[in-house]
């Protein structure tokens, strides 16, 4: 990753995951697909739309990440597998209330951007997704009280 972007910015890419795609492309593809589906017959996606739920897919995962990471960096930095994440290594140091604003304004950049892309769709999809926020709000904590934090996802699945 560091050879694709200015030095300032890995540490970012590094806590968003931006170099390990698969939880964005996992939030993503339903997505997609039901947008492929609402499509009327015959033609294409609206591809404003796909873009902005893309994006919206990237801050979401990076922010989850992001987050996670802020929870854990304490226990990360005991794990052979998360010690080399930025904030477990002291790459993005959040022990100093000075530099713990480092992750937390990245946070508040991806939640930003997040609720810019939900903002820009139609009334009933920001009520859906503002409903929707107890439920990933709720997810990084649940690995804390069960090996199956997925089941914290379980009702928006079906909604």
């Amino acid at each position: 990753m560091s050879a694709r972007m200015p030095a300032w910015l890995v540490p970012y890419g590094e806590l968003a995951r931006w170099d390990r795609p698969i939880g964005t492309w996992l939030l993503l593809w339903p997505c997609l697909w039901s947008i492929a589906l609402a499509a009327p017959a015959g033609t294409p996606p609206d591809p404003l739309l796909c873009s902005l739920f893309a994006a919206g897919a990237v801050a979401m995962r990076g922010a989850g990440c992001t987050i996670n990471d802020l929870w854990d960096r304490d226990f990360d930095r005991r794990v052979e597998r998360t010690r080399h994440r930025p904030l477990a290594r002291g790459a993005l140091q959040p022990v100093t209330p000075a530099l713990r604003l480092q992750a937390i304004g990245f946070l508040g950049a991806q939640l930003s951007v997040a609720l810019g892309v939900l903002l820009a769709l139609p009334l009933p999809a920001v009520a859906a997704g503002l409903a929707s926020t107890p439920l990933w709000v709720l997810y990084p904590l649940a690995k804390r009280v069960t090996d199956w934090p997925q089941a914290a996802e379980m009702p928006s699945a079906r909604s």
